[in-house]
C-alpha cells in the first residue's frame, strides 16, 4: 500500500477496530495513510436480560470515552459513533445501515476498508459485512478500491464449521504495542486469560499468525475486493 491513502474502519461494536486491524492501521498511519473509524451498534444493551437501554445509559457514556481514548492511541484521525442496538442489527433495516455507512464513505472518500468476516457467529458483523458490501458497489466512482475482512476474537473462531483462511497478513510487530495498549483502554470490553479476548489472549494470536508467516506478530485478513 503507498502512503497517503484513506483508511475507513467500519466495526460493529467497540473494540471490534482494534481487535481486527488495529496492529496494521497503526502501521499504515506510520506509514503515511490516514484513518478513520465508523462504529455502528452502541456495543452494551444485549447484556440486560430486558435489553433496558434507560438502565445502561451511563455504561454507555462511559464506553464511548473507551472508544474515543483506544482510537486515540492508534492515531485514528475521527471516530462516527453510531448506536444501533447491540446484537440485534436484525431487528434494523439493512438500508438504515447502508445509509449510514454511505453517508460516513461520502466525506472520508477512503480508498481501504476494512470490515467484519462473513462468516462470524455475531449476527452484527454478518449484517455489517453485507452493509459494507452493499454501499461499496464497485461503480465507475466508487473510492474504495481495496476491501479485508478481519477476524474478531470470541466470535470468528467461534463459528463453526470455522472458514476464515486468510490470505493476507501485515506485520504488526512493530506496533502490537500500540494494539496492545489500545485494547486496555477497553476496561469494559476485556476478559481474563484464557478467554480469547484478554490482553494475553489477543497478543498470542498475533504470535500465532506471525509462526504461520514468518514474522514475529501479525494480523490476518480476507482478501474481499482489490481494484487496480
Amino acid at each position: 500500500m503507498k502512503s497517503s491513502k484513506k483508511i475507513l474502519v467500519i466495526s460493529s461494536h467497540p473494540d471490534d477496530e482494534i481487535l481486527g486491524c488495529g496492529g496494521t492501521v497503526a502501521r499504515l498511519l506510520k506509514e503515511g495513510c490516514e484513518a478513520y473509524t465508523l462504529i455502528l451498534g452502541e456495543g452494551i444493551t444485549s447484556r440486560d436480560k430486558k435489553r433496558e437501554r434507560a438502565k445502561r445509559e451511563k455504561e454507555i457514556r462511559g464506553l464511548k470515552e473507551q472508544i474515543h481514548k483506544a482510537n486515540r492511541i492508534i492515531g485514528f484521525k475521527e471516530v462516527f459513533i453510531y448506536d444501533f442496538p447491540d446484537n440485534r442489527f436484525d431487528m434494523v433495516s439493512l438500508l438504515d445501515i447502508v445509509k449510514v455507512i454511505e453517508n460516513i464513505k461520502d466525506k472520508v472518500k477512503p480508498d481501504i476498508i476494512f470490515t467484519h468476516y462473513e462468516k462470524d457467529l455475531n449476527i452484527d458483523h454478518k449484517i455489517t459485512y453485507q452493509a459494507v458490501i452493499t454501499a461499496t458497489r464497485p461503480l465507475p466512482d466508487e473510492t474504495v478500491k481495496e476491501i479485508y475482512s478481519f477476524e474478531v476474537l470470541s466470535s470468528t473462531e467461534w463459528g463453526y464449521p470455522l472458514s476464515f483462511s486468510p490470505d493476507v497478513f501485515f506485520d504488526i510487530s512493530g506496533t502490537i504495542d500500540l494494539k496492545i495498549n489500545a485494547m486496555s483502554a477497553y476496561k469494559t470490553e476485556l476478559r481474563d486469560y484464557p478467554h480469547p479476548r484478554s490482553l494475553e489472549g489477543i497478543k498470542l494470536n498475533a504470535e500465532h499468525w506471525g509462526v504461520k508467516t514468518g514474522l514475529k506478530y501479525a494480523e490476518a485478513f480476507k482478501l474481499v475486493r482489490l481494484v487496480k
